[in-house]
């Protein structure tokens, strides 16, 4: 029997982190201005940088205790796994173009002037990009924009090394840390996590609500919609955006099944590799299963419109690694909307020739733009309000 078709197993209290341990970097408010006379140099975190510190400092990226050392960045590129062998998507590196920054030196780490750790330097060394570009993302066209990240936003030589956390990033929207968001979720139950860059639709609340009756889900399951406000592609809608969508679909729906929190993650958009970082991700904050859907965290040539991924690569890939990570994947449905019996399978749909009904993503910003109405059975009335504000 496949791990997909088997009864949901048994556990005491919420899954362990992955590794065992949920990492804690941040420092106590007694040693912190002890830990901030130690770094003499700083280097001022990009948007994504402040992502990735505040992940390693709440153990979002458990096992790491800090920025990969080039061991671990090597073998995470050519076979996503740490040096020691666990798995794990994409490197966490700290970069910059500091040359008077050295092996032994610590570095306070701030962000639009918030002071939020201190990084003891490990590793130096300059990576090659090319390869990264091509193990991590598949290709090394500038189309791809984490490739296109790489080579023109990240600095020349790569840090590795230990973190101790001073303090957060101050956003628009708070993020709760794995240890926040575990504390809220039911004991001995299935936690189906619900990734998402983008305004929840109807499809996605159809989806995501619908996945708690998947066959190797508990009865008493909660889905934990855990959205990425970080940097994503360049034509995303922003992420405090975003963030308002949630927050008044959130008070709207009020669905004691749903758990709501924000991730501080900054997409690449790397396919196959983004799902198994995901999926870590997720297993730290307490989730058992993860939705994955077709051409998850994909992208396209913006001179051909080719994907850079095979529609089904993610779900493959990740099937594949979930057992390792005691986790499983549940399918996500291609669901559509039809006017004899609202949203249904396209199989079912199309085996009784029902109506089915289309609104594409430009269709919809176009009307957004344009002050039409948007059909209810498309969009929440509520986060049409907030997109038509913003």
């Amino acid at each position: 029997m496949t791990a997909s078709a088997s009864a949901p197993a048994q556990r005491s209290g919420v899954i362990a982190p992955y590794c065992g341990t949920l990492v804690d970097l941040m420092v106590g408010e007694a040693d912190r201005a002890a830990v901030k006379a130690t770094a003499t140099k700083t280097i001022e975190c990009s948007d994504r940088n402040a992502c990735d510190v505040e992940l390693l400092c709440v153990g979002g990226f458990s096992p790491l205790r800090g920025f990969m050392h080039q061991e671990d960045y090597d073998a995470v590129v050519s076979g996503h796994r740490l040096a020691a062998g666990q798995l794990f998507g994409l490197p966490i590196v700290m970069d910059t173009d500091r040359d008077d920054v050295v092996v032994g030196d610590k570095v306070m780490l701030t962000y639009k002037g918030q002071e939020l750790a201190v990084l003891e330097v490990e590793d130096k060394w300059e990576p090659n990009k090319v390869a990264e570009a091509k193990g991590c993302y598949g290709t090394t066209s500038i189309e791809h924009p984490a490739v296109r990240m790489i080579t023109i936003e990240r600095k020349c030589f790569y840090l590795g090394g230990s973190l101790k956390g001073l303090a957060l990033p101050e956003r628009v929207f708070p993020c709760k840390t794995p240890a926040e968001v575990r504390a809220g979720l039911p004991e001995g139950e299935d936690v189906v996590a619900f990734q998402c860059r983008n305004p929840i639709h109807r499809a996605h609340y159809e989806l995501f609500t619908r996945a708690l009756h998947a066959q190797n889900v508990s009865d008493n399951a909660v889905v934990l919609v855990h959205p990425t406000c970080g940097p994503t592609q360049q034509d995303d809608i922003p992420g405090a955006v975003r963030f308002q969508t949630y927050e008044r679909l959130a008070a709207e729906v009020n669905n004691d099944s749903i758990r709501w929190a924000y991730l501080p993650y900054a997409m690449h958009m790397a396919g196959p590799r983004e799902a198994l970082q995901h999926m870590i991700i997720r297993r730290n904050y307490g989730c058992t299963h993860f939705i994955i859907g077709r051409d998850m965290a994909g992208c396209k040539s913006s001179l051909t419109g080719d994907d850079f991924y095979g529609p089904y690569d993610a779900q493959n890939f990740a099937k594949e690694c979930a057992p390792e990570l005691m986790m499983e994947t549940v399918p996500s449905l291609n669901l559509v909307y039809t006017q004899e019996e609202g949203y249904v399978t396209a199989e079912h749909a199309e085996a009784r020739g029902l109506h089915v009904k289309k609104l594409s993503g430009t269709q919809f910003r176009k009307m957004l733009r344009g002050g039409e109405e948007i059909p209810e059975w498309f969009a929440f009335k509520s986060v049409v309000e907030v997109l038509r504000a913003s």
